[in-house]
């Protein structure tokens, strides 16, 4: 059996266990931790609430053993167990405990941070109505670097990407401003804001606010979204014009609507066929109690017409076994955007990795994203 198919017959457990271990190169989890944990499941795999117990109770005890370290050891506990409440959070039905769940994993993860990384900076960034999206901006060593603007996909979170990618790229003498927007990791569960179509506005308060930082060369400013968020970066360059660059790793359905609308029938007949729980969709869209309207707003999510606007430098990466996002919509995507300097890599299993945001292995596509972000600011 392989590791990526941890619960056979359970593509949601799986996937989700998947992308607990992709953390891992980055201190954010323990391989032994996970598999302690996925083992006790397997023999717990008919209970409704074994997952949300399991994970939480890890994360419990770790927040124990840190209370008796000090410094960046206690930081290491807290931050492993910052990730394991946020992915036992993951299948909680919207309400109080799923609340209380996700503002634990978020205070370890930025305890666990702030002590591992004195360095990283948590930001606030003007966004509309008196409202401010949530960041972690972690600078480089360089004056006026480029910088390198991060939006999360449906399922993670601004704390994961400034590791897999914020670190990376502040070994290259870049900034990083990993930032949850709307619909997204603490922009959704502690402010209520859901997601939207046009992420050119978010994408807009992005840009505004790192290119007002005295470290930020806003000249030399890419965004990038991964998972869900290929379609925000591939919206964002199209309308975001200030942005030097764009890297969509993973792109994301053409057709909103109507792949949703296959997921939906697909739940029906097993709710463990999809990646997605049955409520996650609808939640992120603000639209928890009515599925049709789940539906009609996602009518809005589409590329049509968008992609073709893109003119600046912009990469397509993806996965060739990616189970969630078939990859023919990574050539859909690439073939639409009207740049004419453009690129598509599609990771094969014989590279190291194929799965969707290359969650076998992410370091090698990081490192391709920055070896192309740093050939074309």
């Amino acid at each position: 059996m392989s590791w990526s198919e941890e619960f056979p017959g359970n593509f949601a457990w799986s996937n989700a266990a998947l992308v607990t271990r992709a953390m891992a190169p980055y201190g954010a989890v323990a391989v032994a931790e996970i598999d302690a944990v996925c083992e006790r499941l397997k023999q717990r795999r008919a209970e409704p609430d074994a997952w949300q117990e399991e994970w939480c109770a890890l994360a419990s005890r770790l927040e124990h053993t840190a209370a008796g370290r000090r410094g960046m050891t206690a930081a290491s506990c807290l931050l492993r167990a910052g990730m394991y409440y946020f992915t036992a959070e993951r299948f909680v039905y919207p309400g109080e405990q799923k609340r209380q769940i996700g503002r634990k994993a978020l205070e370890c993860q930025q305890a666990g941070l702030a002590g591992r990384y004195p360095e990283l900076e948590r930001v606030e960034v003007p966004y509309e109505n008196g409202a401010t999206l949530p960041a972690l901006f972690l600078k480089s060593n360089l004056k006026k670097a480029p910088t390198v603007v991060v939006f999360d996909g449906m399922d993670n979170c601004k704390e994961m990407s400034v590791l897999f990618a914020g670190l990376e790229f502040a070994a290259r003498g870049w900034n990083t401003l990993a930032i949850d927007g709307p619909g997204q990791g603490e922009s959704l569960r502690l402010r209520g804001l859901y997601a939207r179509h046009d992420y050119e506005v978010p994408g807009r308060a992005a840009y505004d606010y790192v290119a007002a930082r005295p470290e930020v060369d806003p000249r030399k400013v890419a965004v990038m979204g991964y998972s869900f968020g290929g379609y925000y970066a591939a919206r964002i360059a199209a309308f975001e014009k200030r942005y030097a660059a764009g890297v969509a790793f993973s792109a994301l359905h053409w057709d909103l609507a109507a792949f949703q609308g296959g997921v939906k029938l697909r739940q029906e007949l097993d709710p463990r066929s999809t990646a997605q729980s049955t409520f996650h969709f609808r939640w992120i869209m603000g639209c928890l109690d009515d599925a049709d309207a789940a539906l009609r707003k996602a009518e809005k999510f589409s590329l049509a017409g968008v992609a073709e606007q893109i003119g600046m430098p912009f990469l397509v990466v993806h996965g060739a076994d990616d189970k969630i996002v078939p990859v023919a919509a990574a050539h859909q995507l690439h073939a639409a955007v009207g740049s004419r300097k453009k690129q598509l890599k599609v990771f094969a299993a014989d590279e190291g990795g194929s799965a969707h945001a290359l969650a076998d292995n992410r370091q090698i596509a990081i490192d391709y994203i920055a070896d192309w972000i740093g050939a074309n600011l």
